[in-house]
């Protein structure tokens, strides 16, 4: 019988600010989005106070200066490097394994029921206390006979519907306990039921997570899809979900930013359009992927209705596929030059790669170079070997410039504590 585990981590965003900073034990602390417009993520104390999700932060200054609510902006390195130290510890309880998001992972037990004593409920609790021990984050498991169940345990142990110690493990209640308990639930609740399909759920009757679970599968999937249907089956305990322990290939790749101040020179947008350029190359190269065609796009503020708007975007095929970030760079930029137009407040900016196609399945071309594309290859791979090594940027194309003035605000950002030396914390004796 295949048994699944979903181990998330809680409040991740902001555990991962907590985690360095004592001060903020017992505080609300909540995490703003890019250039610190609305909230993201909100500690276990902010969320008592009824801060909601995605409001913007500042209609909280008020709140925020009462309860002494404390704020930071989004420190994705920080977040990912701790993300991936999570993974290598839940590795350690599985060897199969699936990154499903930054703070949430799948794990197939199966075969893992008499590891001990205490059965699958012991082993969730060991994994909490590892991940509290060497990471100094919290995290609640989930345990299924199917990845929906699996994160639907989760979610009954986060809010306390079921399970202990903040584990949950399905395996082991009975039918008619499990049967109840998904009477409670509302059916948004369920993995891949958003707000459009559960409002034509509660137009057939089916309110609760029994409802569905309980619907005939033939009918959901005649009147909504396979996918739901499968989720119908994975709710009855059977396993219609593979793990997927490689992550799938990107089909394309977008890199784009709003700006922290508007931008109306055309050589602060080369610069950011290089910068977008640069990242979505360097993740192509780590799918081992080379791109077809190239898109840029940039457009003012569509709140602003009352200043001039415009908005453009252009793909342009390459000659050649490629990963080379310099070549990517030049098309680009030729883009960006044809579609830009002066007397506008361009508040956005992006590149998306397409076309995107596996390097060992290059096709060459008749004209191609072959020595010529060794060496830029190894060009690239040194790029991303000192970047990778010393920081994002140690090493860049000249096109990125240095002044950066367009870059998203980040204000209230916190020390990179992980992956720079200059920034690491510092702990004085008394």
């Amino acid at each position: 019988m295949a048994v699944f585990a979903l181990v998330d981590c809680n409040n991740f965003y902001a555990s991962c600010e907590k985690l360095f900073d004592p001060r903020l034990e017992g505080k609300p602390v909540v995490v703003l989005s890019n250039n610190d417009g609305c909230v993201v993520a909100r500690s276990a104390e902010a969320k008592a106070l009824g801060v909601p999700m995605g409001a913007p932060w500042h209609q909280l200054r008020e709140l925020a200066t009462r309860e002494g609510i404390i704020a930071y902006s989004s420190n994705y390195s920080l977040y990912a490097d701790m993300s991936n130290r999570v993974v290598e510890v839940l590795g350690q309880f599985s060897a199969n394994l699936e990154v499903y998001s930054i703070d949430e992972s799948f794990l197939d037990l199966s075969g893992y029921h008499g590891l001990n004593s205490a059965g699958l409920h012991g082993y969730g609790v060991e994994i909490r206390r590892r991940v509290a021990q060497w990471l100094g984050l919290a995290v609640c498991v989930g345990i299924g006979t199917s990845k929906t169940l699996a994160k639907l345990a989760n979610h009954c142990a986060k809010k306390g519907l079921a399970g202990r110690d903040g584990v949950c493990d399905f395996t082991v209640m009975s039918e008619a306990k499990l049967s109840n308990l998904f009477a409670t639930i509302p059916v948004d609740q369920v993995w891949g039921v958003g707000r459009r399909i559960s409002d034509r759920l509660h137009e057939m009757g089916i309110e609760t997570v029994r409802d569905l679970r309980d619907a005939d599968a033939e009918t959901i999937r005649a009147r909504f899809s396979v996918v739901l249907e499968r989720t119908v089956r994975e709710l009855r305990g059977v396993s219609c979900v593979d793990l997927e322990e490689v992550a799938p290939t990107k089909q394309q790749i977008m890199s784009s930013r709003s700006f922290g101040l508007y931008v109306y020179d055309l050589d602060e947008l080369r610069e950011a359009v290089a910068s977008y350029i640069a990242k979505a190359a360097e993740k192509l190269r780590a799918q081992d992927s080379l791109a077809g065609a190239v898109q840029v796009y940039i457009r003012t503020n569509p709140f602003t209705p009352k200043e001039p708007q415009y908005q453009r975007a252009v793909t342009l095929p390459l000659p050649e596929p490629t990963a080379d970030t310099r070549v990517l760079s030049r098309f680009a930029i030729n883009i960006l030059k044809g579609i830009y137009r002066p007397g506008y407040a361009y508040q956005k900016a992006g590149v998306v790669l397409t076309e995107l196609q596996p390097r060992k399945l290059r096709q060459q071309s008749l004209f191609a170079h072959e020595a010529g594309d060794e060496r830029a290859q190894s060009v690239m791979n040194a790029m991303d070997s000192i970047n990778a090594k010393w920081g994002r940027g140690t090493v860049r194309i000249s096109a990125e410039g240095l002044n950066n003035a367009w870059q998203m605000r980040r204000g209230r950002l916190s020390p990179a504590y992980t992956t720079s030396w200059r920034e690491l914390p510092a702990v004085k004796a008394c």
